[in-house]
């Protein structure tokens, strides 16, 4: 019997039609969706998931599902949980724990729930369920047989219990396969981020100066579609190699200090923490924008702003302006948490069909192999990679070359 903690199960009916539009969008998920049915490869098998709880994953947890998975389901950030769409989970049958808004203390206790049922996969956005089974519940980690995750700062996470010899179980690295990072990091986090930003303040990007922490696959995609609407776009990095290809890209490149009285928008998207501090703010133009593209809302130093500021209060909704101690204000758009979710719907639906595709593939990988396995971080197959490209290939109708027998020979030869 399906278990929830949710707002308010009547709001299921605009869920659902959240749900329908993105499976017309996501014909990669749709298809394993259809095979998974006929086949039922998850049955019997118990999937815990703490992904962004909006309507993308909410279909990936239906697929899922239909092929005989029973899924507990929680949200990765107290913001992103859309309460219609858990709704709609739970009409049709899911557990779920997760609400829109909820205390950090709630927050725990709907990832705690998620797991509660000792799962058999964790599929994992940040690494909280993962977190929560080393420190908190070490005694639910004894039936998982391993898991998934899904974004940069989980693998971060993940690596390090990896080197410390710590991790219980294999973790798939969803976020390094080159079907998720070079179109979901990029295309999707570069969209979705100036979506959120455009509606959340309703100004234009043309003729400003964005600064973006940070040029990672991400940064990268942020950086490409500001250029594309006419700003000025300078990069901060830390990494030599990284900020070559930046200022090979076009990009001015300097150090924050040096950045943060020339922009009006910045936008932090590096996995790392005080990213942009009240040191870097007090430098800032008056009204300066801030907004985090990171899974946790430390990339902008919060804590910091909310000890230091004079004032606060809210100039429009989902932005909060800080008065500084100089008296100049900073705002900042959705409580410095993860800008293109928390405050708007997230990647577009066909990029995360790609990436959804991947987990999906990459949990039923654990599934049938996690015996072989060992407590490791591991990558995501090629096969499952190819696997996911030509299936997008063949949704856009296209096709592409094969090599012959003598290439093939020729690429695998020395002596030649």
């Amino acid at each position: 019997m399906a278990e929830y903690e949710i707002r308010d199960v009547s709001l299921a009916p605009s869920g659902h039609e959240k749900i329908e539009w993105v499976r017309s969008h996501m014909p990669l998920l749709y298809g394993l969706e259809e095979e998974f049915r006929k086949t039922k490869p998850f049955k019997g098998v118990k999937i815990s998931l703490s992904v962004h709880l909006e309507a993308k994953t909410a279909y990936l947890c239906l697929v899922l599902a239909a092929g005989g998975a029973q899924m507990y389901v929680t949200g990765s950030n107290v913001l992103s949980t859309q309460d219609d769409v858990a709704a709609a989970l739970v009409d049709d049958g899911l557990s779920v724990f997760a609400y829109h808004g909820a205390t950090q203390e709630e927050y725990n206790h709907h990832i705690e729930r998620t797991l509660s049922q000792k799962p058999n996969i964790i599929i994992d956005d940040g690494g909280d369920l993962v977190g929560m089974l080393h420190t908190a519940r070490p005694d639910l980690a004894e039936e998982v047989w391993g898991g998934c995750e899904e974004t940069t700062t989980g693998v971060i996470r993940l690596k390090a219990m990896d080197d410390e010899g710590v991790l219980k179980f294999p973790m798939v690295a969803v976020n390094d396969a080159r079907c998720k990072h070079l179109f979901d990091n990029r295309y999707g986090t570069g969209q979705s981020v100036w979506d959120s930003i455009m509606r959340n303040t309703n100004l234009i990007i043309a003729g400003k100066t964005v600064v973006v922490v940070g040029y990672g696959w991400c940064g990268r995609g942020i950086a490409m579609r500001a250029d594309a609407l006419g700003a000025q776009v300078i990069v901060t990095e830390v990494d030599p190699v990284k900020a070559i290809e930046a200022r090979m890209d076009g990009y001015s490149v300097m150090p924050m200090k040096q950045a943060a009285p020339k922009g009006d928008i910045f936008v932090s998207a590096t996995g790392c923490c005080k990213t942009i501090t009240v040191d870097d703010m007090l430098l800032m133009k008056d009204q300066a924008i801030l907004t985090n593209a990171g899974h946790f809302n430390c990339e902008v130093d919060m804590d910091d702003l909310e000890k230091k500021a004079v004032s606060k209060k809210e100039v429009r909704h989902n932005i909060m302006g800080y008065t500084l101690s100089n008296g100049r204000r900073v705002d900042v758009i959705g409580e410095g948490r993860l800008v293109n979710i928390a405050t708007a719907d997230g990647h577009p639906a066909e990029i995360m069909d790609m990436s959804f595709a991947v987990q999906a593939l990459s949990a039923l990988y654990i599934k049938e192999h996690h015996n072989e396995l060992k407590p490791h971080v591991i990558h995501v197959t090629d096969q499952i990679d190819d696997a996911v490209a030509r299936r997008k290939l063949a949704a856009w109708g296209t096709e592409i070359d094969e090599l012959t027998d003598e290439q093939k020979k020729y690429l695998h030869s020395w002596n030649l």
